[in-house]
């Protein structure tokens, strides 16, 4: 058993009933404030807490529930928030988790909109969004090195550049649809599982 998945497991013993709640409240409220844009730009947010912070999974776990989230309806952050905090700690995570998530940034829209709509065509509002964009865009580059490093331990790099690339044609060119190619992708790897590899790292 390596480290990370004994530090995974040691965290997810830590801590009182009420502890636990509170951290998955913080966890999702922060995630939610700083999504600038929301959608994907809070994946890397709500990743860098609930595994890097808190150790509640590994990459790989987050990264599959990424791909499975995605390939459903409705907004990503909430399906995250709902189905974590639910592993967590029930219905009772579950529905802490979509508040934290939901509630302050409904809350902060009703009290900013107003503010912001006055000062629409201000250059220091245009400022302010453009300026936020390179930020965010290194969050999801951070985020994506994490999924592609974690995909090379179990298929090699070959395989991982040659599903990025044909992934990249399929959604720029052909234009398909990401939730389409995910769920094709699932089916594949349940109809085709992949081989097992012997200790020298060749396939069976």
């Amino acid at each position: 058993m390596d480290r990370e998945e004994k530090t995974y497991q040691a965290a997810q013993k830590k801590g009182s009933t009420l502890t636990r709640y509170r951290d998955i409240f913080v966890a999702f409220f922060r995630s939610s404030i700083l999504s600038f844009g929301g959608g994907p730009s809070g994946i890397p947010l709500i990743e860098a807490e609930v595994v890097k912070k808190y150790k509640w999974m590994t990459i790989e776990e987050f990264g599959d529930i990424v791909a499975i989230a995605n390939a459903l309806p409705g907004p990503i952050n909430t399906k995250l928030a709902g189905y974590i905090g639910w592993r967590l700690k029930g219905i009772g995570g579950l529905v802490t988790a979509l508040i934290a998530s939901v509630f302050p940034m409904v809350i902060a829209l009703i009290v900013l909109l107003g503010f912001l709509t006055a000062f629409q065509r201000q250059r220091w509002v245009r400022g302010m969004t453009q300026a936020v964009l390179p930020v965010v865009g290194v969050l999801m580059a951070q985020l994506t090195w994490s999924f592609v490093s974690s995909a090379k331990k179990g298929l090699g790099w070959t395989v991982s550049l040659l599903l990025i690339s044909v992934s990249f044609i399929l959604m720029e060119v052909i234009h398909v649809q990401p939730p389409i190619l995910i769920a094709l992708t699932l089916l594949y790897v349940l109809i085709i599982p992949a081989r097992p590899k012997t200790s020298a790292g060749e396939h069976k």
